[in-house]
């Protein structure tokens, strides 16, 4: 099994909560990660029909047969939410650390059962695909930023050896037909499959709802839903913008990325690297990939990420401001591989409106090359961690 880097942060709060939540994309390795952790738990899947049913029937009952065991893993426990106010019930009468771990790949659902019933009884954790980091460290990381924005980051890609035209077609079927099937009431499915389609082709632009809308067939309502939905079930998040005031008029739109790069080439339908390297969207692909990237540090940390994008009407943009604490730490993401004067223009004009100390930005570039321009600092994108380094330490 790859190490996650997640796994300290679960293990210090499961010997103080009652109840540990692990929430991401489904085949993130959620079950694999906590099976792992807590190897001696009871495993119990609320897939399984037959264990669905008898947990709907009598929640209360359902959960007493665990009683004596070490701890139980609910898998996928959003199936099932009657099981939440019992649980409440339960560990407020009985609190044991770390006796429950949940796992759900369907954040809405979770997170309004957990903020009904479980606060302040509930750590819970946000585990995305492999990190750059972590596959480094395993020596799975490819040199090639083309090759590792198409093979994405799924760690059944890289547990079975699969290209990614293997796996990806059949995972994005199955989220489809069975997550979205269960979690809304979407009659056309290939109509939202193509908004789907669509929302790949705006990766890393700002978002008109409207344009969406009207290129998928669809009300404005209805597209509002579906992204709402595409975000709840870990598929695209959006970056917002970041409202530090220079006198300016800024932009106040979000700008739409995928949690996956694989996923996202998919359904663009890329179909090998030397298609991946030529496509009008290569940049938007890399851009993606490094703010996933960012955010999964935060993630693996167990903090809430704080990552934006700053963009004044004039045109000027700063790719991703991260704020920590009374901090800015502003980044740009060049999808070239050559590092060129132009890459830090955005910094300085930014650094001198912000009045800012040059030393807190960065480039992070497909490259490999590290160096300071101006008091600017330039990462090659496989060097990512001495970007946190420099940003979280």
């Amino acid at each position: 099994m790859i190490y996650r880097n997640i796994t300290p942060y679960i293990q210090k709060l499961a010997k103080k909560m009652p109840i540990i939540a692990i929430t991401g994309p489904r085949q993130s390795g959620k079950t694999t990660l906590a099976k792992a952790i807590f190897h001696d738990y009871e495993y119990v899947s609320l897939e399984n029909l037959n264990m669905r049913t008898l947990a709907q029937q009598d929640p209360q009952g359902f959960l007493k047969n665990y009683d004596t065991y070490t701890g139980v893993i609910l898998d996928e426990v959003q199936q099932v939410p009657e099981l939440f106010s019992y649980l409440q019930g339960i560990v407020d009468e009985k609190p044991r650390p770390g006796f429950y771990i949940l796992t759900g790949s369907q954040h809405f659902l979770l997170s309004q059962a957990i903020s009904q019933t479980l606060a302040g009884r509930i750590a819970i954790f946000t585990l995305l695909p492999f990190s750059i980091v972590e596959l480094e460290k395993e020596n799975l990381l490819s040199t090639d930023a083309n090759q590792t924005i198409f093979t994405g980051f799924y760690p059944r890609i890289f547990e079975y050896q699969l290209q990614p035209a293997e796996w990806y077609p059949g995972y994005i079927q199955t989220y489809i037909e069975r997550d979205v099937r269960n979690i809304t009431r979407i009659v056309d499915l290939s109509q939202f499959q193509n908004f789907l389609t669509l929302c790949a082709g705006r990766i890393g632009q700002l978002l008109n709802i409207s344009s969406l809308a009207n290129d998928a067939g669809v009300s404005v309502q209805t597209a509002r839903a579906w992204l709402s939905l595409l975000e709840a079930s870990y598929i695209i998040y959006f970056l917002h913008p970041h409202y530090k005031n220079f006198s300016k008029r800024l932009i106040k739109s979000p700008k739409l990325y995928f949690y996956d790069t694989g996923v996202a080439c998919s359904l663009l339908e890329i179909e090998d690297v030397q298609q991946m390297m030529k496509h009008y969207l290569r940049g938007g692909l890399f851009e993606s990939m490094i703010i996933t990237e960012l955010m999964k540090e935060s993630y693996n940390h167990n903090r809430r990420p704080h990552t934006f994008f700053w963009r004044d009407k004039s045109g000027h943009e700063v790719d991703c401001i991260i704020e920590k604490s009374t901090e800015l730490f502003p980044i740009e993401i060049k999808a070239g591989a050559t590092a060129v004067p132009d890459y830090f223009e955005a910094l300085e004009y930014w650094n001198k409106l912000a009045q800012a100390d040059p030393s807190q930005s960065s480039v992070i570039y497909a490259g490999d090359k590290k160096h300071t321009f101006k008091g600017i600092s330039l990462f090659g994108w496989r060097s990512i961690h001495e970007l946190f380094d420099k940003i979280f330490k």
